[in-house]
């Protein structure tokens, strides 16, 4: 998860009156604001935080999960694996249909997959040298086949991301020189999901609707409309809370604007664990941070009792991965320290002790007022013991374009990131493997052999007892490196008015956000 783009105080508070304006012709609205662009709506080019919270709403998948990360049916209405877990034949439910009320046929599942490789974007990452744009077939109209081209034992966690698009739709919207409808799907929905693009303002807000003919059906009191207001404005917040109009506010708010909507009759604020983990990305490749003593300088200058208790709430995180997948999780690791003298002593045995004060920036994101708080107070720590430390805002699209090249991704990076699917694999092969590089995911850009090949290697055994001792390697390697400071798991916060209900936090980036699942429960 990240977080994003900073607008002016002027066009937010217009972007929040025309809400407040704008008829509710639907019967229960939900009303969300969100601190991050939605740079696109493309189920094969989303990658962030706000853009999945789109995908889940409009788009549909073979299949999706529980709060457990159960892997359930949805598109698909069962599934059979061969022995040698290479085949994966999946028969779909009757009756779907997309949102122009086209029945939902396996050609539509093979066109999204050669879509999504061909596209080579978003989620494709996932199954590089895994599928191809021949690995799926439609057997008949309603049976779908993938044949992968090796052993790849998370791919089912992956299936509820491999959203199914229109393929009927796209082909009637593409051109000679766009023959994917790229342009035509950046800007219209042409999924499955509950709820179709209504009105889409970049920057400042988007609204969907409900599919009446969405296959899972509609009960009393589900929410018939969303909108979302993109802001990281703390006042703009508040007043759309004080008017009663916020219906759920992001999570990334300063805690004075959790404690301010909580004091106002008819919300409350929840608070819930998360698998989504604060770092500091430290990118390996450029000076100072190529040094790995520079690298444990900067986590043992890192205050994290003072994060945690008074700008950011959240757990201790040991290494990269929160134990979630506790069997998986090394529990040896120990919770990283505050000391001074020891960072202090790490500068001086860097190669780079001699040319203190040492140039060292940290980029986080333009407009969040606890990071900018973060990156202050990691000013002040790091400036005592032979820094020159560079504060960095950027807004969040800056930061990803940043992000693409080892040479222009700063050395300190502020970055959320949690289970992009419910496997171990999504903190290691999506962060730290060599072939996901040049994402805001994987500033660290630690290009190492071993970790790759174990990644591989564990990516490649059906042998689960024998996976997670491959896991538990890759998480010592990685402490031992600092591939990151590994300040915190973070505990949520946001605020809901008492009109909405239902929320559930799911273990898939932004799956939580599935409004077909919350209930309105006042008249």
């Amino acid at each position: 998860m990240q977080i994003g783009k900073l607008w002016k105080a002027g066009m937010l508070a217009g972007a929040a009156a025309l809400l407040l304006a704008t008829p509710a012709t639907a019967q229960n609205v939900a009303t969300v604001n969100t601190v991050q662009i939605f740079g696109t709506i493309d189920p094969a080019k989303i990658n962030d935080y706000t853009e999945y919270m789109a995908g889940v709403n409009m788009y549909e998948a073979l299949t999706t999960l529980d709060a457990s990360g159960n892997i359930l049916p949805l598109l698909a209405e069962s599934w059979d694996v061969s022995d040698d877990t290479l085949t994966y034949t999946f028969r779909l439910k009757a009756g779907t249909m997309f949102q122009d009320g086209t029945p939902i046929e396996a050609r539509d599942v093979v066109y999204s997959v050669k879509r999504l490789m061909s596209l080579n974007e978003g989620p494709s990452y996932l199954f590089e040298g895994v599928l191809d744009e021949n690995s799926v077939t439609a057997l008949d109209d309603s049976t779908v086949q993938f044949k992968l081209n090796k052993v790849y034992t998370p791919f089912l966690t992956n299936t509820p991301i491999m959203f199914v698009v229109n393929s009927d739709l796209a082909d009637a919207n593409k051109t000679e020189d766009d023959p994917w409808a790229q342009d035509y799907l950046a800007n219209n929905s042409a999924g499955a999901g509950a709820y179709m693009l209504d009105n889409w303002e970049r920057g400042a807000n988007m609204t969907m609707k409900r599919f009446d003919g969405y296959h899972l059906g509609w009960a009393d009191g589900s929410v018939d409309e969303v909108r979302f207001i993109v802001t990281n404005e703390e006042a703009t917040v508040k007043a759309l809370a004080a008017s009663g109009v916020l219906s759920m506010s992001s999570d990334a708010q300063a805690q004075e604007t959790y404690d301010s909507i909580e004091a106002m009759d008819g919300y409350r604020v929840i608070s819930y664990a998360t698998a989504t983990n604060f770092y500091f990305k430290l990118n390996h490749q450029v000076a100072p941070t190529d040094d790995v003593h520079i690298r444990k300088a900067v986590a043992l200058a890192t205050d994290y009792d003072t994060i945690r208790s008074a700008l950011l709430p959240g757990e201790p995180l040991a290494g990269p991965m929160p134990d979630v997948f506790s069997d998986a999780y090394l529990g040896t690791l120990s919770e990283p320290v505050f000391d001074m003298e020891a960072a202090r002593g790490h500068v001086e045995a860097s190669t780079y002790s001699g040319d203190t004060p040492i140039p060292v920036e940290i980029m986080y994101v333009a407009g969040l007022a606890f990071e900018e708080e973060i990156a202050l107070l990691m000013k002040s720590n790091l400036d005592q013991i032979g820094f020159d430390t560079i504060l960095k805002p950027e807004p969040w699209n800056r930061m990803t374009e940043l992000a693409s090249k080892a040479e222009t991704t700063p050395a300190v990076n502020m970055v959320f990131f949690g289970a992009t699917y419910p496997s171990p694999d999504s903190f290691f092969f999506t962060q730290y493997h060599s072939r996901a590089q040049g994402t805001w995911a994987s500033m660290e850009w630690v290009l190492d052999d071993e970790i790759d090949a174990w990644i591989d290697e564990a990516r490649g055994t059906g042998d689960v007892a024998a996976q997670n001792e491959i896991y538990k390697k890759i998480q010592q390697k990685l402490v031992d490196n600092q591939s990151d400071v590994y300040v915190l798991t973070q505990r949520s916060q946001q605020a809901f008015s008492d009109c909405l209900e239902g929320f559930s936090w799911v273990p898939m980036q932004s799956f939580e956000f599935n409004f077909h699942t919350m209930k309105w429960v006042c008249d």
